[in-house]
């Protein structure tokens, strides 16, 4: 078949606007020397052929046309199944222009003037990684907080290191009231989980500090503790209480000081000008670009941050800078909109567009909702209750989720749902097939993300349903070994996030790290996915485990696939963006174990070659 009869190139082209034909010509004489002699052309005459190709030659002269940059590798990964793997990729500005070996791309050039560019000479390239769902405002303001959490966290300033016990969290809670340099200064400390650490209350940090505002932020980011001092600091009091939505009203508790999930969102716009200062904003930010950069990020998504003009404007400055190393895109929070203007829905939705600039977007036909609570908060709406009782809360309450979920889904939007526990997802599938029902739509993409508890049920009704998943593996290796004593018991813990079935019922999926509630490294995210392996080191229901293919195309083609942005991004194949990652070995063969150490060395962006900086 001629490369232009193949369907992924014609794909390219449509998605490629050329400013004429004549420029479309050459990109197909460059990139096979008989672009024009297909399979179809069989009942022309050969001289005729031969006639035409002549006349085409007339029609340019090669040295005319721009210089292609030729990159061999040790091994580029291509995620395409007519040419897995090849050794060399061929970049005109800012897109693929040819994949083959050396030795074909300097045939294929045919008087076109290229340089070969040996700098990934013994590389291995992958289409570029992508943050699927992250929250980069979110990750800022955590990774300039006060860190104690329950794992690790590698930064770019060195090792935080856990607290993994109640003990060793009030130590650190301890120090780091002790540090501060007056005793009126704010703490702001993020990774509390109880299950861990034990209970908190306001009464607790209020022997840490009577003099100075304490804000725990819980390690879901869907709760917040807060000593006395802090309620008042902040205006938040019995009457502000009583004047929350109902959900709101339900969720919080002044006497402890605790508000969680609808109680969380109903006390931000009182707390977050004293967490997100200035400063802070600026330096989260920028970490974020250093960080993911580092991580070999091309392209990253947040589904649904806080829904606040000035807030997008604070990370416009630092995110949508001409020179950053990825592009990041964000899904606007449908419940805080329909909850707001039930009434004009989509015409509000509408004006968010306007809000990304530069290397920031808005992206367009998708919004986010929210079915049940935060897996780190175990409030998750499950089947069966929890081992201390209980079903979860809801976010959204299952009758003003379907209100919303209605309007978006008649507009024709792609509806990105956070759904963690299997009643939850009962409840999204639910409103899915309802509305699949009374108003079919073809190819609707509809994203289940996180996943943490389904059921085999489940994944069956989601490929019927054309539901795709956005899962974190994250949650195996972090909560199995807590949850399989403390919540869920074993079975349901051992089995979270089961990519395994999805993966044999051929439901699409993706992965994501929701940093800051796991590492937003991809190769980490692929790590888990493969191996499963807990902190203490067992296999967590090793039939779920993730193929390696599976994973690496859950960091990238998948996932550009649930961001409907798979004609763009995701795989390398010529007229696509020329988005790679450059890392020094094949997560598709290096040893299972070590697919997370693979160090990267830096990415190409939209063909700007960017080394990761060293320090």
């Amino acid at each position: 078949m001629c490369v232009m009869c193949n369907p992924a190139f014609a794909e390219a082209f449509r998605n490629y606007n050329f400013p004429s034909r004549r420029q479309i010509l050459k990109l197909a004489a460059v990139t096979t020397a008989s672009a024009f002699v297909c399979e179809a052309a069989t009942s022309v005459p050969a001289q005729a052929q031969e006639a035409s190709l002549q006349d085409l030659a007339t029609q340019f002269d090669r040295k005319d046309l721009p210089r292609v940059t030729i990159y061999p590798a040790k091994e580029i990964i291509t995620l395409d199944p007519d040419k897995p793997s090849v050794t060399a990729v061929a970049v005109l500005g800012d897109r693929i222009l040819a994949v083959g070996s050396l030795d074909e791309l300097k045939s294929l050039s045919d008087g076109q003037p290229y340089v070969i560019d040996e700098t990934f000479a013994g590389k291995v390239i992958t289409p570029g990684l992508i943050a699927q769902h992250d929250h980069p405002l979110l990750t800022g303001l955590t990774m300039v907080s006060e860190i104690i959490a329950i794992e690790d966290w590698v930064l770019p300033s060195g090792v935080v290191p856990s607290a993994s016990n109640p003990s060793q969290y009030r130590a650190r809670l301890a120090d780091a009231n002790a540090k501060l340099k007056t005793s009126t200064e704010l703490l702001v400390t993020w990774g509390y989980h109880p299950v861990f650490h034990g209970p908190l209350t306001r009464s607790d940090l209020d022997r840490i500090s009577s003099t100075r505002p304490i804000i725990v932020w819980h390690r879901s980011a869907h709760e917040f503790i807060v000593n006395s001092k802090a309620l008042d600091a902040y205006g938040i009091d019995a009457a502000f209480v009583s004047g929350l939505p109902d959900g709101a009203r339900k969720q919080s508790s002044l006497a402890d000081g605790h508000f969680w999930e609808g109680g969380m969102f109903g006390v931000i716009p009182k707390l977050l000008p004293a967490i997100a200062t200035p400063d802070r904003l600026r330096r989260g930010l920028e970490f974020v670009v250093r960080y993911y950069h580092a991580n070999g990020v091309t392209l990253g998504c947040e589904p649904g941050g806080l829904f606040s003009k000035q807030l997008q404007v604070a990370q416009n400055a630092v995110l949508s800078r001409a020179g950053n190393p990825f592009r990041f895109y964000f899904i606007p929070d449908g419940k805080s909109i329909n909850a707001a203007f039930p009434d004009t829905t989509i015409s509000e939705t509408e004006k968010v567009l306007g809000w990304g600039e530069g290397m920031t977007a808005m992206m367009p036909g998708a919004i986010k909702l929210f079915a049940d609570g935060a897996i780190y908060s175990l409030a998750m709406r499950v089947r069966d209750p929890y081992l201390g009782g209980g079903h979860g809360e809801w976010i959204m309450d299952p009758d003003f989720f379907a209100r919303a979920f209605n309007i978006y889904w008649d507009a024709g939007y792609q509806i990105h749902v956070h759904v963690n526990g299997d009643a939850g997802l009962d409840m999204v599938l639910d409103t899915v097939e309802t509305n699949m029902r009374r108003h079919p739509r073809y190819d609707h993409r509809t994203v289940a993300i996180h996943l943490a508890v389904s059921q085999k049920d489940q994944v069956v009704r989601m490929k019927r349903l054309g539901v795709v998943v956005s899962a974190n593996p994250y949650y195996v290796r972090a909560l199995a070994d807590a949850y399989a004593e403390d919540g869920l018991g074993p079975e349901r813990a051992d089995n979270m996030v089961r990519l395994g079935d999805m993966e044999r019922a051929g439901v699409p999926f993706s992965l994501h790290s929701d940093m800051p509630m796991a590492p937003g490294q991809p190769l980490f995210l692929m790590h888990c996915a493969v191996n499963r392996t807990t902190v203490s080191g067992r296999v967590a229901a090793p039939d779920q485990r993730a193929t390696r293919l599976g994973a690496l195309k859950g960091v990238t083609l998948g996932a550009a696939h649930s961001l409907r942005m798979e004609n763009d991004i995701g795989s390398i194949v010529p007229g696509k963006l020329a988005n790679f990652s450059i890392l020094e070995d094949n997560p598709l063969t290096v040893d299972a174990a070590k697919i997370k150490d693979i160090p990267v060395w830096g990415t190409v962006f939209e063909g700007r070659v960017l080394p990761v900086a060293r320090s």
